[in-house]
């Protein structure tokens, strides 16, 4: 029998109460982009203000704290002498987290997306992620000191981890400098082939290597792993050869360098199928595949002549962001967190109604956001000055959000009230009706 407040459960629980507020936050930025009027009574804090904690909590929150519970598990928190010590981090990061968000509502802002840390809020961020790395290094150190064999096996590959794990502090303190890099860059006339195959890789590399923290692999289907693997390293070394000096996306060989991240449409769920993976997260797993080949198709198409050129700078990318965050990303922490517990968190995700109503509301959100981008693209004025069609999409897109939030309440209401007992029945119950 589990205990009900394990560590993976705590890490669940934090993590989807950051993506209930970030959700509630994000269906209140919606009525307001809906009734814009609404701002007058928010004070200082209006929509610019929140939009930053919105961002901010979803990336730090929902889908940061789902790793320090894959990095518990890969280097031994979870279950080793150290376990005491992963409630006290996952509460250490929300707090973090809690002087963030107070911090950008009283408008302290480093100016860059995603890196909007400042003054004391940067710091203590900084040193939250000094301390988790602290902790890694002793659970290495005493899983090392303890001899074991299966600790000695994974020995190279953690100590590798630690090294670049120890640079990520220090990397986000001197990013988050706004004296470093401007936040608007003029020397940027925007995305190209070569870095968009760049974040591409950036995304397969970690699709690549997270299965090994997690599970074992069928040895014998080793080729097609062997294969992605291969595929990666050209890939990689095409990259490095395609150049930055052209920033735009007008020359063939860009289109080449982008194209052949299609390969990994088919190839990383034929990758994954050569892992050994619990029946529990198989929904998850589909719903993560069917995102991420969604994903890269429409980056690929976003990118071309015609079509980037109209969807630049409107609510078609915001769109295509939502793939990203809320379809591809979403279902994969989920997918890592039921694999990580099995059953239990299977219990709290795998509810039909809420499964569907999260991504249902994703797919119709993207869907509303190309048709308005696309719009907006050839009438600017159109989601600035109200109207007719623009009210309609706005508020379509305003359902979407709360059946988003629906589900993630439901979640976080399971993962609160969970027990043991109940955990046991409802996986004896599924398992009798497969």
């Amino acid at each position: 029998m589990k205990n009900p407040d394990a560590n993976p459960t705590v890490v669940a629980r934090h993590a989807l109460a950051w993506l209930v507020f970030g959700n509630a936050i994000g269906v209140g930025l919606a009525l307001l982009l809906l009734l814009p009027n609404l701002n007058s009574l928010l004070g200082e804090w209006t929509y610019g203000r929140w939009m930053m904690v919105h961002m901010n909590v979803l990336l730090y929150g929902w889908c940061g704290i789902p790793m320090l519970g894959f990095l518990f598990h890969t280097y031994g928190l979870e279950t080793g002498r150290m376990s005491r010590w992963t409630r006290p981090i996952v509460w250490l990061w929300s707090l973090a987290l809690m002087i963030g968000s107070a911090s950008w509502l009283q408008g302290h802002s480093s100016g860059k997306l995603f890196l909007d840390w400042t003054g004391f809020a940067r710091i203590f961020f900084v040193l939250t992620l000094e301390t988790l790395w602290i902790f890694l290094v002793a659970a290495v150190f005493f899983e090392l000191r303890d001899g074991t064999s299966s600790s000695l096996r994974k020995a190279l590959p953690q100590l590798a981890g630690i090294v670049v794990l120890g640079f990520v502090p220090n990397a986000i303190y001197f990013a988050t400098n706004p004296g470093l890099y401007p936040a608007i860059n003029p020397n940027s006339g925007g995305p190209t082939g070569a870095s968009q195959l760049e974040s591409t890789l950036s995304i397969v590399l970690i699709l690549l290597v997270i299965p090994f923290g997690i599970t074992s692999r069928n040895p014998r289907q080793s080729r097609i792993a062997g294969f992605a693997w291969i595929m990666f390293a050209a890939q990689a070394i095409f990259c490095a050869f395609l150049g930055r000096a052209d920033a735009s996306n007008h020359l063939p060989l860009q289109y080449l360098g982008l194209t052949t991240s299609l390969v990994w449409v088919p190839l990383i769920p034929l990758y994954y199928n050569t892992f050994r993976w619990r029946e529990e997260s198989r929904r998850w797993r589909s719903a993560f595949l069917w995102w991420w080949g969604g994903l890269v198709i429409t980056g690929c198409a976003f990118f071309f002549p015609g079509i980037l050129d109209r969807f630049k700078f409107t609510d078609g990318l915001v769109g295509h962001s939502l793939t990203a965050v809320a379809g591809f990303l979403t279902a994969f922490l989920i997918f890592i967190m039921v694999e990580l517990a099995g059953p239990q968190h299977a219990w709290i995700f795998n509810r039909t109604w809420s499964f569907h109503a999260w991504n249902m509301g994703v797919l119709a959100y993207v869907l509303l956001m190309t048709a308005t981008g696309w719009i907006e693209s050839a009438d600017p004025a159109f989601t600035i000055s109200p109207g007719g069609l623009r009210d309609v999409l706005y508020f379509l897109r305003l359902l979407t959000g709360v059946a988003m939030l629906a589900a993630s309440i439901e979640w976080l209401r399971n993962a609160m009230t969970q027990n043991a007992d109940r955990i046991e029945v409802e996986s004896l119950v599924g398992a009798k009706a497969a």
